[in-house]
């Protein structure tokens, strides 16, 4: 800093502004202070805390449905013991006497938004300086509360705009008559599975979705399909998290599903006719065409998850995000360092966080423990349950919705059984917070790995699908 700048320079204010923004309101406080209301504007936005308390007194006033007409308003004042804190009667009259014009209301009232958000940016800033010197060990997560803190100023710098109850009417009856349609996606993202959808009701924004099982039973396949009927056939933008198999697997492994071509069987030799390569030519060209986005970061950070997911966010405009899986996702914190469970808990409280921030839905995956191997039930053995939640509590509790993977094959001690069940899956919806549980019936294509709508239907004579090493 050169010798003659000002060391003590003053935060960015406008008290011109404010003023004519509250002489406005006390000479016509009915027309004012529901527009200054609905710009969203609060005391915080003032820097005269004389014209914060004077604002928060109006609304007060205007709230009680009572005129803030002056003599009025210095009783007011003086009945509260606040008359000094806003600089006695004379304060008033002076602002009472502004005289702004009213066709300047707006651009003043931005004039002093502008300001406090200047303000809040070099708070904020000033607050990231302090948190990067007395805790330099928390460097992500340093960043991330700061990255949070900047998102949020944006956030409530944006106005809303009250609906009328007329609004609200149309908008129920509308949903109701595309349900009635057979049309689930008015409740949110359509997965692509009918039945799934009709019971679960889509992926709404806001909510994280838990896809949990057992190794083996096809997790990513059905994150997976989900992804490739939203980004592929629908077109939206979707990020993927894949903290196990790298870019490359995942998109081989989508050409070859939507290709409908064993990958199995390319691998033991299997040559390709011109049908086939066709079918991998188009699918390869639809993926690369397709609004997908995934990070191959191994053991990522939750921090840095959610700092990725952010920028991807604002630059894509993401409608879905999907992690592959919980139990990789790591947390730095010095609260998690001696406990897996707390540190399952916070990330799992990350993600629900990030879902909040973002309104979008996130599909979260995740791991069951040991239980099921070892129940002997006859009739479904190693059914899960939800309890079977991997290493905290917390994953069941953040969750909106939790499907349990369950291919009871897996579990058969006999080749006839297996043979006799192969293709047999169901989605155990065991929580839903905004609508039913229950059993989902569905085909499993081991060869393509591919979940479709349903439970397979084919004459005994029919061999099993064989059983993929890829999943």
């Amino acid at each position: 800093m050169n010798q003659g700048d000002d060391v003590t320079r003053s935060l960015p204010h406008a008290v011109g502004p404010e003023k004519s923004l509250l002489s406005s309101m006390l000479q016509d406080s009915q027309e004012w202070i529901p527009a200054a209301l609905e710009e969203n504007l609060s005391a915080a936005h003032f820097y005269l805390p004389a014209h914060a308390v004077i604002f928060e007194t109006l609304v007060e006033i205007h709230d009680a449905g009572r005129e803030a007409e002056l003599v009025s308003l210095v009783q007011h004042f003086l009945d509260r013991g606040k008359l000094d804190r806003i600089g006695g009667p004379a304060a008033l009259t002076e602002l009472y006497t502004y005289a702004p014009s009213p066709g300047s209301f707006r651009h003043h009232l931005q004039l002093v938004k502008d300001k406090f958000l200047l303000r809040e940016i070099i708070r904020t800033g000033t607050e990231a300086i302090a948190a990067a010197y007395d805790a330099p060990a928390e460097a992500a997560a340093t960043l991330d509360a700061t990255e949070a803190a900047i998102m949020a100023i944006r956030d409530a710098t944006e106005a809303t705009t009250p609906g009328t109850v007329k609004e609200a009417v149309d908008g129920v009856l509308d949903e109701m008559q595309r349900l009635f349609r057979g049309d689930v996606e008015s409740l949110g993202l359509a997965t692509g599975f009918s039945h799934l959808d009709a019971m679960a009701g889509g992926l709404e924004p806001g909510e994280v979705l838990v896809i949990a099982a057992r190794p083996s039973m096809g997790k990513t396949a059905l994150m997976l399909n989900i992804v490739e009927n939203l980004c592929l056939d629908q077109g939206l933008p979707v990020l993927v998290f894949s903290c196990e198999m790298t870019r490359r697997e995942l998109v081989k492994r989508m050409i070859h599903t939507r290709a409908r071509m064993s990958l199995a069987d390319v691998r033991n030799g299997h040559k390709p006719d011109n049908g086939e390569l066709q079918r991998i030519q188009r699918s390869a060209l639809d993926l690369e065409r397709a609004p997908l986005y995934i990070d191959e970061t191994g053991a990522i950070d939750i921090t840095a998850l959610r700092a990725k997911a952010r920028r991807h966010h604002r630059r894509m405009g993401l409608r879905l995000i999907a992690i592959d899986y919980l139990q990789l996702v790591k947390c730095g914190s010095k609260q998690a360092v001696n406990s897996r469970e707390r540190e399952v808990a916070e990330i799992s409280a990350g993600i629900k966080a990030l879902a909040k921030e973002l309104r979008i839905p996130i599909i979260l995956l995740s791991q069951l423990n040991r239980a099921p191997e070892s129940r002997t039930d006859k009739t479904h053995p190693g059914r899960p349950r939800l309890s079977d939640l991997r290493e905290s509590g917390a994953t069941e509790q953040d969750a909106d919705k939790v499907a349990l993977l369950y291919r009871s094959a897996y579990y058969a001690e006999t080749d006839a059984a297996r043979e006799a069940e192969a293709g047999q899956a169901e989605i155990i919806i065991a929580k839903n917070r905004n609508g039913e549980t229950g059993c989902v019936p569905m085909t499993w294509i081991a060869a393509f790995t591919q979940f479709k709508d349903g439970a397979p239907i084919r004459p005994p004579s029919t061999p099993a699908a064989p059983k993929s090493r890829f999943d």
